[in-house]
């Protein structure tokens, strides 16, 4: 795991803090970004979001799925817990809170849009920093590489009609214009550049040109989620001083929902008799979340503003240090799984 990835917690923590501090000195600088608008995007925040995308996309290689009947388990396995498990929780938990335990303490507007954030973790599946979660745990990254091809495939299908599922389950409005364009331009299309990108680069297929582009565009990724991170916590600045306890009202099922999902995933794996080096991947893509999908989905559909907007930020905060308490609880129990089981 590179500086950066190690350290991402604190680096979202200083970039929110900026934020706020520039929010509240200068809010004249968000207020001329949030005019930069079209169609319900923000044109500078699409920019910085496929700074952080596009070279994810470049990573994956599709032409992996032809490998998608071998070794069937661990892939059912990712699936189920992605798609069938892990949304719906996802939006239990936050009606649960949001509706239930802290209706007294957030008004109903706001409350509905934390919720709309978490449900926007929830059907984003985690895409590049599964690969950092595969190495740290030993995994078998090829067979990685098979699960998080397949996870992106159906995400250019089902994210927006399972979004817009349970938004509208849980009584939130869905422009459906607004949900497809956003799904239209960080999902769709920067798959397909990745992917054309990818097969320009590695015609040899020995990764060199490849791996030399992604260096290159690394740092990049990196200035497009602090700055992201940096206007979304100046524009809502205001509300934060406020309110203070927002932050950690939605870190709270955020919280619950990580470690119960890779609690239920290693349940399941260990009695599939799943492999560690195909369990533990597995278990990983299911708890962490695609959260620069959900951050971009989130402006988009509710606003720069907007309480979604800051829910899925949230989720950024709190999402690394517990995926690396998951990577060390994972290494730790390797001898629960045979090694010679089939994945």
């Amino acid at each position: 795991m590179g500086f950066f990835e190690r350290f991402l917690s604190v680096w979202v923590g200083l970039a929110i803090l900026v934020g706020i501090t520039a929010g509240t000195l200068v809010p004249g600088i968000f207020e001329t970004v949030a005019q930069f608008e079209y169609a319900h995007v923000n044109l500078v925040i699409a920019v910085l979001i496929w700074l952080m995308i596009y070279p994810m996309m470049v990573q994956i290689d599709f032409s992996s799925i032809k490998d998608v009947g071998k070794k069937p388990r661990g892939l059912i396995l990712t699936l189920i817990v992605n798609w069938l498990v892990k949304p719906f929780t996802m939006a239990l938990l936050g009606w649960l809170f949001f509706k239930g335990i802290f209706a007294d303490w957030v008004d109903p507007q706001t409350a509905s849009e934390y919720i709309a954030g978490m449900i926007l973790l929830g059907v984003a599946p985690c895409t590049a920093m599964v690969f950092v979660w595969s190495q740290l745990t030993r995994g078998d990254a090829n067979y990685t590489l098979v699960q998080v091809s397949i996870n992106d495939v159906i995400m250019i299908f089902a994210f927006a009609p399972l979004a817009g599922l349970l938004l509208g389950v849980t009584d939130i409005t869905v422009p459906w214009d607004t949900l497809l364009l956003s799904v239209l331009l960080y999902v769709l299309v920067p798959l397909l550049a990745g992917a054309y990108t990818r097969k320009r680069l590695d015609k040899k297929d020995d990764h060199t040109r490849l791996n030399r582009f992604l260096d290159t565009m690394k740092p990049w990724s990196i200035v497009g989620l602090i700055a992201t991170v940096v206007l979304l916590f100046g524009f809502q600045s205001e509300t934060i001083l406020d309110k203070p306890e927002a932050i950690v009202l939605i870190a709270i099922p955020l919280l619950i929902q990580t470690y119960g999902i890779f609690a239920l995933a290693y349940w399941l794996a260990k009695r599939l008799k799943l492999p560690h080096n195909v369990a533990a991947p597995a278990c990983m893509i299911g708890t962490s979340n695609f959260f620069e999908l959900a951050v971009a989905v989130a402006i988009s559909v509710f606003g720069l503003h907007s309480g979604a907007a800051l829910a899925t930020v949230v989720g950024v905060l709190v999402e690394v240090p517990v995926m690396l308490s998951l990577v060390w609880f994972a290494n730790r129990t390797r001898h629960w799984f045979d090694a010679g089981s089939n994945a």
